[in-house]
C-alpha cells in the first residue's frame, strides 16, 4: 500500500531535522555540597600549639629507609580570630601577586639522571589558609639537635631556605627562628665551592671566605644571608645530611607564618636534584581540601613523600609526559590539550593557545603548588567558562563576580546541587575529572559561589593547587611524566 505524500514527507522531515533537546545526550553532573563560608572567626587547633606538639617526629638517628614521609599543612592551619571571608581575600590578593610574579619570570626570562634508588622518605604538609595564604607547609626538622620548622612546600622554586638568627629583618613565623650557633651540623659553603657558584644571585663575604645568597620572588619578596650545608630531619627520624640551605638573616616580603622555604622546582639547587644520588629525584604529594584545617571533624592530612615510593605509591596514577623550558629550567610543565565540560569536549580551545614556545621560553602550562586558582590564557579561559555557563543551566548566576571570580552563582538556602563536570585532558591520555569542590567554590556567607578559574594575558598558563586537590599527584623526574591519582589522601 503507497503512503499518503503528506505522511511521506512528514517521515522525512523527522529524519532530517535535528533530534530535540530532551533526545541528546545530557549534560554529566556531580552533586556539590553547597556549604557557605562560615562567618564565626577561625580558631584551629594548630594555632593554638608549638611546633613540637604537631605530631612531627623529630628522634636523632639517622635512618637508612630510602622512601620519606612527611605531613603537608596549608597556611591557614595557624589563623587566630580571622574570619573564613577575611582568610580567602589575603589568599586572592597574595595568589594574584603569585601568578602575575611567574607571568613576569618568564616574560623577563623570554627576552633574553641518575639512577634511582629504592624506597624514600616523607613529610606531612599543613594547609595555610588560616593565614590566608593558598600555600602548604611542610614539617622539617633543621639542624643537630633539630628545630622544627615550618617551610612552604614550593614547586616554583628551587633554593631551600629558612630564617636565621641573628636577624636583621625577619618577619613573624610561627615556632622558633633556626639560631645556627647552636647545631652542630651546621657548616658554611666557602666561595669556591661549586654549589656556591651555582647561585643565580649570591656574593662571598672575603673576610669569612663565606659564600652568600639572596633570592628574589616575582611578588616582590626577598631573602638573603648564607649559605651552608646542614642536616634535615624529616618523619620518622629519618635525616638527611649535607642539604646546601639559605640560612637568611634579611627576609621581607609576602611570606607569612613558615619559617622558610623547601624549594622543590626542577633547578640544580631544588631538594629533589640534591638528594637525587641517593633517592632519585621523584616526589608526590597530596593535598587535602584546604579549608579541612579548620572543620574539627576532620581527620584527614596531607603528606609529600620523596624517593621510589612516591612512584610506587602511584599504581593507579593516569600519565601525561613532562615537559621542559630550555629558557627556565625550574617548572613542571605539562602538555594540556582540552577540557570537558558535562561530558562534551570544549570547543574554541586551541592548543597554540596552550603551547610552550622553546625559542623563547613564553607561553606552556606549569603545576605549581602555591598558586591556588588556576590561570589559563585568557581565549581558553573564555571557552571553558562559557561552556560551564551553557552547562550550568539550573544554577542562579550572580552579576558582578567576586575579586577575580567573574562566573558565580547564587546557591542560598540550597544543601546538594547539581554541577556540570569538568575535565582536562593532558598528552598521552591522561583525563584528570575534577571534584565539584575543585572548581565551584564558597566565597562568602551567603551561598555565593564562584567558579575558582581565570583569565591570564601573561601568555603562562598555571593549573593550581585548588584544582590539585584530593590527587596524589607525581612527579617522576626520573621518568620525565607526571601522574595524578584520584581520591588519594
Amino acid at each position: 500500500m503507497a503512503f499518503p505524500s503528506t505522511l511521506l514527507l512528514l517521515l522525512i522531515a523527522a529524519v532530517l531535522l535535528p533530534l530535540p533537546a530532551a533526545l541528546c545526550k545530557p549534560t554529566r553532573t556531580l552533586s556539590l555540597l553547597a556549604t557557605p563560608l562560615s562567618p564565626d572567626p577561625v580558631t584551629t587547633p594548630a594555632a593554638s600549639q608549638s611546633l613540637d606538639q604537631q605530631q612531627l617526629s623529630l628522634a636523632a638517628h639517622d635512618g637508612n629507609a630510602s622512601t620519606l614521609h612527611f605531613r603537608l599543612a596549608h597556611r591557614e592551619d595557624f589563623a587566630l580570630n580571622a574570619t573564613a571571608s577575611d582568610l580567602l581575600a589575603h589568599l586572592l590578593a597574595r595568589d594574584a601577586a603569585r601568578a602575575g610574579g611567574l607571568s613576569s619570570l618568564l616574560a623577563a626570562v623570554g627576552n633574553a639522571t641518575r639512577p634511582r634508588r629504592r624506597g624514600g622518605f616523607a613529610a606531612p604538609l599543613l594547609s595555610g589558609l588560616p593565614q590566608g595564604s593558598g600555600e602548604y607547609f611542610v614539617q622539617v626538622g633543621v639542624g643537630t639537635p633539630a628545630t622544627a620548622s615550618l617551610m612552604v612546600l614550593d614547586t616554583g622554586s628551587d633554593v631551600v631556605w629558612l630564617q636565621c638568627a641573628p636577624c636583621r629583618h625577619c618577619y613573624a613565623q610561627s615556632g622558633r627562628i633556626f639560631d645556627p650557633r647552636r647545631s652542630r651540623s651546621y657548616a658554611a659553603v666557602d666561595c669556591v665551592a661549586p654549589i656556591c657558584r651555582g647561585l643565580n644571585s649570591g656574593g662571598c663575604d672575603r673576610r669569612r671566605n663565606s659564600c652568600l645568597y639572596q633570592v628574589a620572588y616575582g611578588d616582590g619578596s626577598v631573602t638573603a644571608g648564607d649559605f651552608a650545608s646542614e642536616t634535615l630531619t624529616f618523619a620518622r627520624g629519618t635525616r638527611v645530611a649535607r642539604v646546601a640551605i639559605g640560612c637568611g638573616h634579611d627576609n621581607e616580603g609576602l611570606f607569612i607564618a613558615a619559617g622558610g622555604l623547601l624549594g622543590v622546582g626542577r633547578g640544580k639547587l631544588s631538594f629533589p636534584t640534591q638528594i637525587a644520588r641517593r633517592y632519585g629525584r621523584s616526589f608526590s604529594y597530596c593535598l587535602v581540601d584546604r579549608t579541612s584545617s579548620v572543620k574539627p571533624t576532620s581527620t584527614r592530612s596531607s603528606t609529600v613523600t620523596f624517593g621510589a615510593g612516591a612512584v610506587a605509591a602511584a599504581a593507579r596514577a593516569s600519565f601525561t609526559p613532562m615537559g621542559r623550558n630550555p629558557k627556565m629550567a625550574t617548572f613542571y610543565y605539562v602538555h594540556l590539550l582540552g577540557f570537558s565540560v558535562g561530558g562534551a569536549r570544549v570547543r574554541g580551545v586551541s592548543e597554540s593557545d596552550l603551547r610552550l614556545n622553546p625559542a623563547t621560553g613564553r607561553g606552556g602550562v606549569i603545576l605549581d603548588s602555591g598558586t591556588s586558582v588556576t590561570r589559563l590564557a585568557r581565549p581558553v579561559y573564555a571557552a571553558v567558562r562559557d561552556a560551564f555557563r551553557g552547562a550550568a543551566v539550573g544554577l542562579r548566576l550572580s552579576p558582578g563576580g567576586f575579586s577575580l571570580f567573574d562566573t558565580c552563582y547564587n546557591l542560598s538556602g540550597r544543601r546538594v546541587v547539581k554541577v556540570p563536570t569538568l575535565s582536562m585532558h593532558f598528552a598521552g591520555g591522561a583525563e584528570v575529572a575534577l571534584p565539584p569542590e575543585n572548581y565551584l567554590i564558597p566565597v562568602d556567607t551567603s551561598g555565593t559561589f564562584c567558579f575558582a578559574l581565570a583569565g591570564t594575558d601573561g601568555g603562562l598558563s598555571i593549573i593550581g593547587n585548588i584544582q590539585q586537590q584530593g590527587f596524589r599527584v607525581v612527579f617522576d623526574g626520573d621518568g620525565q611524566r607526571v601522574g595524578f591519582v584520584p581520591k588519594s589522601c
